[in-house]
């Protein structure tokens, strides 16, 4: 497109707007935002009732734990963690960030630590049973015991480094368009190297690495448990291709569209305007299917265990024992 200008009766002069330089309006997706603002909030309560009946469950039947039982807890705790944080986002979803920027920094931080440490410790689920089963590691024992909580130790810390980025106040917080906003990384470029960097590192960390480990393991262990026989080999394998599903279900769209978002932000994909919008609604919806995972925990870890069903009969029996007054 192009025009003349003239000033002063001078000669006019081409005045020349390139289409291409002309960013896209980024549209704001009512209908969306409002169903992702009620998906979270079902996610929290379901999450949030989960995994505190597993917290109580292990906690009650502490003196009987076991090192999956350890992974356990340490899963929960994150899975309630990050759950906690998900009113934020569904107010965040439908209205301005009313919370101020230090909540922000607090609740993104909570969120993106609670996020490393849930997925690595899936990993590490996969290993304790790939252990246990294949390689006939007993599960209890003074030593173990202490191998397994140094595990998770270096999981929370490692968690802790990999979400240190989200305090960055430049990259993550700000005003968009007067509207006060918190965690906007989906918009803008990758302008500077780093920026790309932990893109890439919540990929690899935190999803090619995870699922690899959890293919090898579970791959080995279902392969050691076709070789024996009975019932419970079944149940095991069952639950084995339950969790992957359910980890694949969940993780791998939301994955899979970043990637795509990556590469459209750093120009090695060229998208419309429409297709961006439909990108933004793909990361929105995604995310959602993402965050369920917190609440599907509890039911494949735990409610689908034996030993986890005989502990909360016990449980109940126990209180159930204490209200009724001995006559």
């Amino acid at each position: 497109m192009s025009s003349t200008l003239s000033t002063n009766g001078t000669e006019e002069t081409p005045f020349i707007i390139d289409l291409d330089t002309i960013s896209c309006v980024r549209r704001e997706f009512v209908t969306m935002k409002t169903i992702t603002a009620v998906v979270y909030s079902l996610v929290c309560l379901l999450a949030v009732t989960g995994n505190v009946l597993v917290l109580v469950v292990i906690l009650h039947n502490r003196r009987s734990i076991s090192s999956t039982d350890v992974y356990l807890l340490h899963l929960a705790t994150a899975d309630l963690l990050f759950a906690l944080t998900l009113p934020f986002w569904a107010v965040d979803a439908v209205s301005p960030w009313v919370f101020g920027d230090a909540m922000c920094k607090v609740i993104s931080m909570l969120q993106e630590v609670n996020f490393y440490s849930g997925i690595l410790l899936l990993a590490c689920i996969s290993v304790e049973h790939y252990l246990a089963i294949v390689r006939s590691v007993q599960s209890h024992g003074h030593k173990r015991s202490w191998m397994v909580k140094l595990v998770c130790a270096i999981v929370w810390l490692v968690a802790l480094l990999l979400s240190s980025p989200v305090l960055d106040n430049e990259v993550f917080y700000g005003n968009k368009v007067n509207r006060s906003v918190c965690n906007e990384e989906h918009d803008g470029d990758f302008d500077k190297p780093w920026k790309l960097g932990i893109k890439v590192c919540r990929l690899v960390i935190g999803f090619l690495v995870p699922l690899a480990t959890m293919v090898f393991c579970y791959s080995v262990t279902v392969w050691k448990l076709c070789q024996t026989k009975g019932f419970q080999k079944q149940k095991a394998m069952k639950v084995i291709i339950a969790v992957v599903l359910a980890f694949l279900a969940c993780w791998l769209p939301y994955h899979l569209t970043m990637v795509v978002d990556m590469l459209v932000r750093v120009e090695h994909i060229d998208v419309s305007c429409i297709q961006r919008d439909h990108l933004d609604r793909a990361v929105l919806a995604t995310q959602c299917l993402a965050f369920l995972h917190s609440c599907i925990n509890p039911i494949l870890y735990a409610f689908i265990g034996v030993k986890f069903r005989s502990n909360l009969v016990k449980l109940l029996a126990h209180k159930e024992k204490r209200r009724i007054p001995i006559q």
